[in-house]
């Protein structure tokens, strides 16, 4: 199970470039999928090369900022629909991840990487690498968060939001969803740089599906804390990524349980995290949050198109007052 969260922490970082996209910037990328798979690719050969594990990773990092500005330019400045945009640089991948490797898997058991110190002395999967990772993923939410509160994350945040309001503003929108999807998929290809050190192998079908897991490591987060505080968010969406994770191996420790379900069983969680915000337990956390009616309006949500449009962030009663109140007052006119 100590091993579950090793693997949590790690695609932690994944998650929180998921988040970045679908919930900061609502822009529906599927690029990941690939970028993961690059990141990974990337760094194994270079350690297979002979590179220091660091540069390797830094490598694996690097990649991903290219892979997320091909998606960015392809939407900006090809003007293709974000959904299409990511599924094109995705299909491409694929192919490019082949080339980088040469194969289809990349063994790492006798090559030097970040976790060989920790694997000699049987310390992976203990307590010990989840301390560290933690340290590693902490490190990258204060990272995040900072960078969410400057003025360039602040104007990522506002072009999620309303992009239409974002632009009247002054805004470059078409530069903000660059950064956010090169930082993006950046901390997704890292996450895939680390999971093939850390399993010691980088294959060409680790990432597909990734998706499905880094949104259910979003929506289990948001689910259980919703809250329209940043930083919450951020733990929340770490917590959410450990929490699936331990789900996900305590399935795999069922007896009847068949490997081959591991798809429908992501589905599933999916679904349910999707419909808990409905239950009536996650509906007295919200309520019990003052910024709570504040928050901006996610993907998934349901909504009013005109109240969307509108920018009147007041709840929908006291817009409705305020509306009547004004017909009352044109109709004694």
């Amino acid at each position: 199970m100590i091993a579950a969260i090793d693997l949590g922490l790690i695609y932690g970082l994944m998650a929180l470039g998921v988040y970045l996209t679908f919930r900061i910037l609502d822009f529906a990328d599927l690029t990941i999928d690939s970028s993961f798979t690059t990141g990974a690719a990337t760094t194994a050969m270079a350690l297979v090369a002979g590179w220091n594990p660091w540069m390797a990773t830094l490598a694996g990092f690097g990649v991903g900022i290219i892979a997320g500005l091909i998606t960015g330019l392809l939407n900006t400045v090809g003007k293709i629909h974000p959904l299409l945009a990511g599924i094109l640089t995705q299909i491409g991948l694929y192919s490019i991840n082949l080339r980088i490797m040469g194969k289809a898997n990349v063994p790492l058991l006798r090559t030097p990487t970040l976790f060989s110190d920790l694997r000699d002395n049987r310390l992976l999967g203990t307590l010990t690498s989840v301390g560290i990772l933690a340290l590693v993923l902490a490190l990258f939410c204060t990272a995040l968060i900072w960078f969410l509160s400057t003025n360039l994350g602040l104007a990522l945040r506002a072009t999620g939001d309303n992009e239409e309001m974002a632009r009247a503003q002054g805004i470059n929108t078409d530069m903000t969803k660059l950064v956010g999807l090169a930082l993006s998929n950046a901390l997704v290809s890292l996450s895939g740089s680390l999971f093939a050190q850390y399993q010691g192998f980088s294959d060409i079908s680790m990432g597909i599906g990734l998706i499905v897991a880094g949104l259910a490591s979003v929506i289990i987060g948001t689910a259980v804390v919703p809250t329209s505080r940043i930083w919450v968010a951020v733990v929340a969406v770490v917590g959410g990524s450990i929490l699936y994770r331990i789900i996900i191996q305590a399935a795999l420790m069922i007896p009847w349980f068949d490997p081959n379900d591991m798809k429908l069983l992501s589905a599933v969680i999916v679904i349910i995290a999707l419909l808990a915000p409905r239950w009536k337990v996650f509906q007295m956390f919200k309520r019990n949050d003052p910024k709570a009616e504040f928050s901006s309006v996610q993907p998934w949500d349901t909504a009013d198109a005109e109240e969307l449009d509108s920018g009147d962030t007041r709840p929908a009663a006291k817009r409705v007052a305020h509306r009547t109140h004004r017909g009352a007052r044109k109709g004694g006119n």
